[in-house]
């Protein structure tokens, strides 16, 4: 155990049991326990040239806390327990818990489950993620595009990592005038070549 983790399993308030027994299940796998993004991650140790891979993560959210496999994409889920957050989720996967019951009757399924994320990231296997021309294109920002031979030289000169993003930010809403409204929000961002998060 991490004494740096203690702090996120002392200020819950709430899966406090819950969380005792998904952090002395994970760290019974042999995982190091780190704390990363707020939440306590567990690291398959560092192999020759690689650093240390981010296997699973516990988290808890008000309806059920959760643990977090970084590839659960690649896991075999016989058990038809994984979830995808988003369709836009592409690595990572789910397993909630609403009761400390439903932690301890699949015990030993999320053993293996944690087993197989482990030689996932021991052998080096790698999610496919999908290409950034994948992702459709809101028609709110194709007019802009077609409309500014400007924009679309910056839009593609963007990494494909802040494409995505854009490209899900201004997704993301139902209504046409608020992904209007995001599309001409960054648009000057775009044009001096800034990220989403920049």
């Amino acid at each position: 155990m991490n004494p740096k983790v203690d702090f996120y399993f002392n200020k819950a308030t709430k899966w406090q049991k819950e969380f005792g027994v998904l952090r002395t299940l994970v760290l019974d796998c042999g995982l190091t326990e780190e704390l990363k993004w707020g939440v306590p991650c567990y690291t398959f140790p560092a192999t020759a040239g690689r650093q240390n891979s981010n296997v699973v993560l516990i988290h808890g959210f008000k309806e059920y806390c959760a643990l977090l496999f970084h590839k659960g994409a690649l896991l075999n889920d016989a058990n038809g327990i994984l979830i995808q957050q988003t369709e836009n989720v592409q690595a990572t996967r789910q397993i909630r818990f609403t009761n400390l019951q439903e932690i301890v009757e699949l015990k030993s399924i999320l053993k293996a489950y944690i087993f197989e994320a482990i030689e996932v990231e021991r052998v080096g296997l790698k999610v496919e993620l999908k290409k950034t021309t994948e992702f459709k294109i809101p028609d709110e920002f194709q007019i802009k595009l077609d409309e500014s031979p400007a924009l679309k030289i910056a839009f593609e000169s963007l990494t494909p990592g802040r494409q995505r993003a854009y490209l899900l930010h201004f997704s993301a809403p139902k209504q046409a005038k608020t992904r209007e409204a995001r599309v001409e929000k960054y648009m000057q961002d775009i044009l001096t070549g800034k990220g989403l998060n920049d």
